[in-house]
């Protein structure tokens, strides 16, 4: 069957039901972001692309590539090399661990020799072990971020920004391990029990993580993330010594000004499509899967059917006969494919071709 493209256009009528008027957001860091973590859109950016000094934050991108790098099982002993200044886990030269059990002091408590010691557990050395942080920081595009260390002590080559921090997050939120690790509030390993130093686990009711940092450089940086009614913000500020108010605050302005919407659904038909030789003149369409975005109120997608004028019996349920694309301000916000919604059997008195 030779098939015509046809666009044709819909305007998505969507209303964003607030139960008041949205206020305004700030913060009193130096440079933040807000994110959606499924989209990726940003709903609120400050000095976002400033490469700043990010500090412990950076155990993020430690904990993401040694969860990619190696296995939770994995043991390790603890060298002399492997201590470090700053927050610690208090590791002694000779003990034993698992990488996940260094993985929670590297999360929880920010220990500084927990993260050497993932760099050595993972990748033997911490210089390769770098390398595959700054290869993990290209692939993903975070083109402002340079990485000299796995634990964020201040040095003049490790920077990032508030945009790349975000990115890095999304990824690692994706991975089910990383998540449960930074849920953690607390956890005792052998003779040591571990505190989150994120209390945004407790003062935050949907919070799920991420990670706290701080040095005389770079002041006050953190990460969270909160997930509410299916939708997962991520929230970034760098140099802020409000963060754990500003954080309240960002989540919250998402959470209100930027609900997740349904712009397509899969349970109603999408559209109707001439059938030429069968036992129906036309035939529903349905969209293979429902297309959701972080809509603010007055936001109107369009949605973009690619069909073709018309498909030929038979037709099977479910065959795929085309696209929808969703639009708004001209950007593709999301895409799936179009289904036939129902069998059509030939016309009566027509042969197969």
């Amino acid at each position: 069957m030779k098939r015509k493209a046809a666009a044709v256009l819909l305007t998505a009528l969507l209303t964003v039901q607030l139960c008041q008027p949205v206020k305004a957001v700030g913060t009193s860091a130096g440079a933040a972001v807000l994110m959606d973590g499924d989209s990726g859109r940003i709903l609120y950016a400050h000095n976002a692309d400033q490469p700043m000094s990010i500090a412990s934050i950076t155990k993020i991108m430690t904990a993401l590539v040694a969860l990619e790098r190696c296995s939770l099982d994995r043991v390790y002993t603890v060298t002399g090399e492997d201590m470090a200044e700053g927050s610690s886990m208090y590791l002694k030269a000779g003990e034993r661990l698992t990488l996940e059990e260094l993985l929670y002091g590297l999360m929880l408590c920010s220990g500084n020799d927990a993260a050497l010691a993932v760099a050595h557990c993972v990748s033997g050395s911490v210089e390769t072990f770098v390398a595959a942080m700054n290869e993990k920081a290209e692939a993903l595009g975070m083109t402002n971020t340079s990485f000299a260390n796995p634990n964020g002590l201040d040095d003049p080559a490790h920077f990032s920004t508030a945009r790349d921090m975000a990115v890095l997050t999304r990824e690692a939120l994706a991975r089910e391990d990383f998540c449960r690790i930074v849920s953690t509030r607390s956890i005792t390993i052998g003779q040591r029990t571990l505190v989150n130093h994120n209390k945004l686990l407790s003062w935050y009711e949907d919070c799920i993580g991420v990670k706290t940092g701080y040095t005389q450089t770079a002041g006050r940086t953190l990460v969270s993330a909160a997930r509410r009614d299916g939708q997962t913000l991520i929230a970034v500020t760098l140099k802020d010594s409000r963060d754990w108010e500003d954080h309240k605050a960002l989540l919250d302005y998402g959470f209100s000004a930027f609900p997740q919407s349904v712009v397509l659904t899969d349970t109603v038909p999408a559209a109707e499509l001439s059938v030429k030789g069968g036992s129906l003149s036309a035939v529903a369409i349905q969209a293979e899967t429902s297309v959701s975005y972080p809509l603010a109120q007055g936001e109107e997608p369009e949605i973009r059917l690619e069909l073709p004028e018309a498909v030929t019996a038979p037709l099977v349920k479910g065959a795929v006969v085309g696209e929808a694309a969703v639009y708004l301000r001209d950007q593709e916000i999301g895409r799936t494919r179009l289904l036939c919604g129902a069998d059509v059997a030939l016309a009566l008195g027509r042969p197969a071709d």
